[in-house]
Formats: C-alpha cells, sequence, structure tokens
C-alpha cells in the first residue's frame, strides 16, 4: 500500500463513505487475519489465499512499506486514517482506492487494524467524501430529521433546527411534543406512526402552528415521511423532510378570502348593507377594528365625486365591525358625521387616491387623530398598532375610505396584506357604486309610482272607499296595476281600475300614461264603453310608436282595465270593461254576486266593441274592483281565488278599512307572482233633502219662474250667501236652453259637497264659450257663468244634452 506523493499522514484525513467498501483486519504484527467476499471481488484474492499471510503482500512495490510504516505510526497515536492509496491485484494490475484505517482494541488491550477500500475507479465524484454528503444533509435548505422507532429525535439538520428554533442538542432524545409545544403533534406522530407500519410514504403532508423561532407568529409548513429499513428490511426509524411554506399558504389563503369576499359582500343593493358587509368580513380575517367612511352625497343617492378637490367632502360612517363587542374602538355610530383631519393618513388616501399602510402607528397616532382628543384617546387605550387606509373608488368616482387597524394581533400589516385590503375594497367598492346607482333609481322609480297613483282616494257624498296596492316586489314598491276615483259631474264618481302588463319601471310608466288618459277621458264625461274605445285607440297608437322598446310595446299591449260610474241620485252604476276582471257586488243583505259584464277585449287589440252594463246599486252595496293578482296564484285555480273572495265580502258590515285588510289577509296567504290592486267603495245615495229639480216648459217668460223656484229651494237650504250667483246662473242656463235648445228643459239643483246646478234639453248643440265685443247686446252668458262658478261643462245624455255648474258652498257658521 502506498501513500500518494505531496500528502502527509497528518494531512490525510479526509474521510470517505464505505458503506459496501471491501475491508480486511489486520492484527498487531501485520498478518491478515479478516477478509470479506467485497475484499476478493476488489483484489481477486479469496478468503483462504489472504488470511494468515503478510499484509504487505497488498502493496504495489517494496518502497510502499516505508510509507505503509508511517501511516501505521499515523493510526498509533490517532486510531485512525483516511486517504487515497494503491494496491495490488492478484492478477499485477494497480488499483486506486479510497482507504479508512481504523483501529480496533480488545478487551485485553491488543491492538488490531480494520482496513477498508474502495474503488476509485468506478465510485462517482459525489461518492469520494463522508463529508459531501454530509454537508449536502446537514445544509439543505429542506429541513430534516430522523426519529427513532419510538418516535425521538436521533439526527436532525441545520434547516429543521432553524425551524424549531431549539438548539439541536436540546432535542435529540425528545419526543416532539416536547420540543414543539405550538404544532399538533399528535397528528404528526400519528403520519409517523402509519408510515412506520406501513411502510408507504406520506407526502407533501400540510399543517400550520408556531415554533419558538417565532412564538407569535403562525407559520406553514408542507413535510413528506418515509421509513428507514435494514439491510434485513425491519424498520430502523423514519425520516421526514419538510419546509416552510407559509408564503404559498397565505397567497392560496388570500385568493380563498377574495373568493369568499364574493360571496358576502354585496349581497343586497343597500349602500349602507354593503359598507357594514365589508367591514364583518375583514374582522377578524385581516384586522381587529375597519371603519366604512362613505361621502355623505354618495349615501343621499348623488353622483360621486370624479376628483378629490382641494377640500374634504363631508363624510358618514357606513359601516364599522371590531374583534370587540360593540366597537368601543369607534367615535362615530353609523350614519354620524365623521370628522376627519386635513393631515390624516385618512385624508392623504382620499387626496391622492392611493392605499397607505403605516405599520407602526405609535409615531402617528396624533397625525392619524388630528385635532381630535376623543380619537386619540381611543387609539392609545385600545392599543392600535397598525393602520391601513384604502380609497373606495369606482368607474372613476371617489365614493369614500375604508380603514383597517391592528391592536389585538400580535403582528403589524405588511405590504401584502395592503394588497389584500385594497382587493377587497375595490370589490366592495363596485357593490357599493352599484348599490348606489340602484337606490337613485330605485328612488326616481319609487318617485315615478308614487306621482302617478292616487295620493288621498274620496268618492265625497257618492261613495265611501278603501284600497290597497301590493307590487310584487314589495320592497322596491313599482308595479303596473293602479285604481282611481274620479269624481264626475252631477255628484257622481268613476270607479277604476287597470291592469298592465309586467312589473318595475316600464309597467309604471305605462301605467301612469294610462291613467293620466283616463283622467282626460273622464273629463269628457264620456259613458264607460266609449270612454273604452278611446281608451283603447290611444293603446294602439302608443304600441305603434314604442315597435323599437319590446319592454314599453309588452307593458302598454294587453293591459286591462275596468272603468265604472256610480249616480247617487238614481243610484245606477253603469260599468263596462276591457278583459279585466268581472267585479263583486255585495246587496245590503250581504249577499255576493259577480255580474255578468260584456267581457271586451284587452287593450290594444281592437277587434271588438265594448259594451256596458248598468245595475241598481241601492245605498250600502259594496262594489269590490281588483286586479287578477289578487285571485289568480301559481297554486290555486281562479274559482278558488274568487269563492274565497266572495266569502270573505260576506263580512262586509266591518268597516272598509278592516275589510280592505281582511281580503288581503285572506286571499294572499303565499308569495306574490303578480301585482295586486284592491279598491273597495261603499254606495251612498242622495235623498230628497239634496236634490230637488223641476221640469220647465219652452218659454221665455219661464226664466223668472226658474229663478223663483231656485231662490226658494236655497232658503231652505238656507244657502242665502250663494243666492245671487245662483240666481244669475239659472237665468243664464235656462234662457240658453230656451234660445238654442228644443224640447222640454229640466231645472236640477244638487246639494253635497258642493251646489250644483244643471239645465237639460233634447238638443245635441254643443253650447260654446264667447268672448262678446263691447259694443254687442249678448254672447256673455257662458262668460259669467265660467267666472262666477267653480267649473262648468256638458255632458250628453240619451236624450240630449245637460249643461252644470258647480259652486262652492260657504263655511258653516
Amino acid at each position: 500500500m502506498a501513500i500518494p506523493r505531496g500528502i502527509a499522514p497528518t494531512e490525510a484525513h479526509v474521510p470517505f463513505d464505505m458503506a459496501d467498501a471491501a475491508s480486511a483486519l489486520i492484527d498487531a504484527t501485520g498478518i491478515i487475519i479478516g477478509w470479506t467476499p467485497a475484499a476478493e471481488r476488489l483484489l481477486g484474492y479469496p478468503a483462504a489465499d489472504a488470511m494468515k499471510q503478510p499484509a504487505r503482500m497488498l502493496l504495489v512495490a517494496p518502497e510502499d512499506a516505508a510509507q505503509a510504516g508511517a501511516i501505521g505510526s499515523w493510526c498509533q497515536a490517532h486510531d485512525d486514517w483516511g486517504g487515497l492509496g494503491r494496491l495490488r491485484h492478484r492478477d499485477g494490475r494497480r488499483i486506486e482506492v479510497g482507504l479508512r484505517v481504523c483501529a480496533m482494541r480488545d478487551p485485553g488491550g491488543d491492538v488490531s487494524w480494520l482496513v477498508s477500500g474502495i474503488d476509485m475507479g468506478s465510485a462517482p465524484a459525489w461518492a469520494l467524501s463522508g463529508s459531501l454528503l454530509q454537508a449536502f444533509l446537514t445544509r439543505s435548505p429542506i429541513g430534516m430529521a430522523v426519529l427513532s422507532p419510538d418516535l425521538r429525535y436521533v439526527w436532525m439538520n441545520d434547516t429543521l433546527e432553524r425551524y424549531g428554533g431549539l438548539p439541536r442538542e436540546q432535542r435529540m432524545g425528545r419526543r416532539m411534543a416536547e420540543c414543539l409545544p405550538g404544532l399538533d403533534t399528535e397528528a404528526l406522530e400519528a403520519q409517523m406512526r402509519q408510515v412506520l407500519k406501513t411502510g408507504r410514504p406520506v407526502i407533501d403532508y400540510e399543517y400550520r402552528g408556531w415554533t419558538m423561532a417565532h412564538p407569535h407568529r403562525e407559520h406553514a409548513y408542507s413535510t413528506s415521511f418515509f421509513r428507514l429499513d435494514n439491510a434485513e428490511g425491519h424498520p430502523v426509524g423514519v425520516c421526514y423532510m419538510g419546509i416552510d411554506v407559509t408564503d404559498r399558504w397565505r397567497a392560496r389563503e388570500r385568493l380563498a378570502l377574495l373568493n369568499e369576499a364574493s360571496a358576502n359582500i354585496g349581497s343586497t343593493l343597500d349602500v349602507m348593507r354593503t359598507a357594514q358587509e365589508l367591514a364583518d368580513f375583514a374582522v377578524p380575517r385581516l384586522a381587529d377594528f375597519v371603519t366604512v367612511d362613505l361621502l355623505d352625497s354618495v349615501l343621499r343617492g348623488e353622483e360621486p365625486m370624479e376628483s378629490a378637490g382641494d377640500t374634504l367632502p363631508a363624510f358618514r360612517r357606513a359601516g364599522q365591525a371590531s374583534v370587540r363587542e360593540g366597537c368601543p374602538e369607534s367615535i362615530a355610530r353609523l350614519g354620524d358625521a365623521v370628522a376627519i383631519s386635513a393631515t390624516s393618513p385618512f385624508a392623504c388616501c382620499f387626496f391622492s387616491g392611493e392605499a397607505l399602510l403605516d405599520p407602526v402607528m405609535d409615531s402617528s397616532i396624533s397625525a392619524w387623530s388630528g385635532e381630535d382628543p376623543a380619537r386619540t384617546a381611543k387609539a392609545r387605550e385600545f392599543g392600535m398598532r397598525s393602520l391601513m387606509v384604502a380609497p373606495i373608488g369606482a368607474r372613476g368616482a371617489l365614493l369614500g375610505v375604508a380603514s383597517f387597524v391592528r391592536s389585538h394581533h400580535p403582528d403589524p400589516f405588511e405590504g401584502d396584506d395592503l394588497l389584500l385590503a385594497e382587493e377587497l375594497v375595490a370589490r366592495a367598492a363596485l357593490n357599493i357604486d352599484n348599490a348606489r346607482r340602484y337606490s337613485r333609481e330605485h328612488a326616481a322609480a319609487l318617485a315615478l309610482q308614487r306621482s302617478l297613483l292616487p295620493h288621498a282616494l274620496s268618492g265625497g257624498q257618492a261613495v265611501e272607499v278603501a284600497s290597497r296596492y301590493l307590487p310584487t316586489d314589495a320592497r322596491n314598491g313599482v308595479g303596473g296595476d293602479w285604481f282611481d276615483v274620479i269624481p264626475l259631474s252631477g255628484a257622481r264618481v268613476a270607479l277604476v281600475v287597470g291592469d298592465v302588463v309586467g312589473h318595475g319601471i316600464n309597467a309604471a310608466a305605462t301605467m301612469g300614461r294610462l291613467r293620466t288618459a283616463v283622467h282626460t277621458l273622464a273629463d269628457m264625461d264620456l259613458p264607460p264603453e266609449e270612454l273604452l274605445a278611446h281608451l283603447d285607440d290611444l293603446v294602439i297608437r302608443l304600441t305603434e310608436e314604442e315597435t323599437g322598446q319590446e319592454g314599453v310595446a309588452a307593458a302598454v299591449l294587453g293591459a286591462t282595465c275596468l272603468y265604472a260610474i256610480y249616480d247617487p241620485v238614481t243610484q245606477q252604476c253603469t260599468m263596462a270593461r276591457a278583459g279585466h276582471p268581472t267585479p263583486a257586488i255585495v246587496d245590503p243583505s250581504g249577499e255576493v254576486s259577480f255580474p255578468e259584464l260584456p267581457a271586451g277585449p284587452p287593450l290594444g287589440l281592437g277587434s271588438l266593441p265594448f259594451e256596458s252594463a248598468e245595475l241598481t246599486l241601492p245605498a250600502g252595496s259594496l262594489i269590490a274592483l281588483y286586479t287578477d293578482g289578487l285571485i289568480e296564484t301559481c297554486d290555486q285555480d281562479i274559482d278558488v281565488g274568487l269563492g274565497r273572495l266572495s266569502n270573505t265580502l260576506g263580512q262586509a258590515a266591518l268597516p272598509l278599512e278592516e275589510l280592505c285588510s281582511l281580503v288581503v289577509d285572506t286571499l294572499l296567504t303565499s308569495p306574490q307572482t303578480d301585482d295586486v290592486a284592491l279598491l273597495l267603495a261603499r254606495t251612498r245615495a242622495l235623498g230628497a233633502g239634496h236634490v230637488v229639480s223641476w221640469d220647465l216648459p219652452r218659454d221665455p217668460a219661464v226664466v223668472a219662474s226658474a229663478r223663483s223656484l231656485a231662490m226658494h229651494q236655497l232658503a231652505e237650504w238656507c244657502l242665502e250667501e250663494v243666492m245671487t250667483t245662483t240666481e244669475l246662473i239659472v237665468s243664464e242656463l235656462v234662457t240658453n236652453a230656451i234660445r238654442h235648445g228644443v224640447g222640454p228643459i229640466r231645472l236640477r239643483l244638487i246639494r253635497h259637497d258642493v251646489l250644483i246646478c244643471e239645465v237639460a234639453d233634447t238638443s245635441s248643440t254643443s253650447p260654446r264659450l264667447r268672448h262678446a265685443r263691447t259694443t254687442d247686446e249678448g254672447g256673455r252668458g257662458l262668460f259669467l257663468v265660467a267666472q262666477l262658478t267653480r267649473r262648468w261643462g256638458t255632458r250628453y245624455t240619451e236624450g240630449g244634452k245637460l249643461i252644470w255648474a258647480e259652486q262652492d258652498l260657504p263655511e258653516p257658521a
């Protein structure tokens, strides 16, 4: 055996990996006393030929004996040696080997030498040195450890030592639970026991917790376990390798958090609710205390600011949440105005439009609190230590600012936390802006709806009325059904109910147009069938005009309507309907009926004429007008609905408002599928004490008699204050009928809310209001009537026409 040139024995101590090396045992005299099969494979000598032979037979040249003696001297002093050398194969060739020489002493103190060698010509480069493998294991960026079968540490590398935060010597021989109190060691040991039992490795097992390296901060780790077996295949331990995946875990957690935020923020189209959802979601996931302050103009539904400007606008607290019950950190309640310091991070964020991070607030509490000592006191009282502020902006407009504070959480905010806060606020901002836009549109729709429906119904002396209006979306309150009570001439009243196809703003707008048209046509004193015919023509024109707007055209085409006129003097009710449900009539005895009215087509079809029917309704009768949403539901037939309506109306003796509520509560027992309108009217009658009439001949001399009859009646009614004007009105109207009319004349006075004077004749000639010249001797009659009365007009009857005029009654003494 020879020592390589240039390497002294004292320097040749580099260790080699001797696993599966050729080995020989040499006694103190240099005789081979042990020989392994690996040695036979390496040098070619069978054990029988090598045993009892001097070891010098293995040297390449005689001069190598001196070098071997030097190695022996080294080993005497140090007990081992390692290095490179040359040995001779049995066939005479030279073999370069890596050698390890170790001293072995028996109990008597005698020394023998274990010489191990590997063929350097066939060994890979990385296997040259055991120190290289040791460096690889020890310095690996992956934490590694070996535990005994009873799960006690027997080895670990530097990385795992850093992860645990305890020196290696404090962990050797101990269980995980004794060294890692911040981890779920029971679950980890369960994994290792399973690996020891089955031999199947566990790959990428993830868990979270803290270690002594960072006792106040949670980390995430990914660990793999595999079993270590000896040459006989028996388990001798378990190895685990782990890496810190905290960054990966946090990124995944943030992504999951954002996905969760999408489902939790913006569940309603309400600005305040959405702002509160942002605060509720961020606590405690991201912060310990969160406030959401929105521009006052945003909460009012106005357009937001496109730029911050030079001065801070007014803010209001729209949402707040805290890990402490009741938000004791807050100086404002929801809806309160919030005072902001112009030098605070809040103001800087708003003016710059950029999110700000203040990891440690100790030095900036005063700037953040401004000149408000209460806010400063709150910040110090609750230990607010880290702050983030993010602007709330959407579609290029500023809506407000969100603030995130940590006081209970031990770690300050980081840059990644700010990115997460910005993303959360950006998603919430879109929902807030959508809610703001919806609130504005909804407010406009409600204003439109309120302007289109009657604010107060009055049937005067003709009927007592009560009503209910329930749109399908009760919260939004916008629908296409409508009802109305319209006062007509002669103390009569028109009762109307209609139904436009669909719901929402288009239906409401269409309903408003139809309701306005009905009012206009009602002022013309048209009979019901003629009014519906004119309304049908209007709908046909509207449908043609709105051909390009499907929503509007669909809403107006197919609308239904019922129009009824009740006369308290004659107690007659004339009705006509356009595809609308038949009204319910309850007579004074309580019997309920649904009169057979000609159906008529829905509006806009223009295929069939409309017909009316006349009913006699004594005083105390009840008329129920409704839309189909009251009697038609998805779970019942229309006949069932009509039967329930009939049974409920059988209690007509109830006060009208109570009866109205009872009908709604009884019939609407399931969620609505259509808008509902209900109008109840209880008839009244004007008897002899309120109405008087006279038939007069067509003779100019009768004018004086007509005046006398009228004045006598006014005296009986104690209406002396209106005698003068009434005398003039009677004189002009009777004279006009004599001069321009034909046939007999009828004078009638009606006293109810107003005083009505009517003059009827058999002519259909329409009177015309003239403006007489100063030189004309006549032509001023109707002009004077128009000046002296509240209103006047003409109504056509079956036998001719009727001119009427109304006067306000004097206030009672």
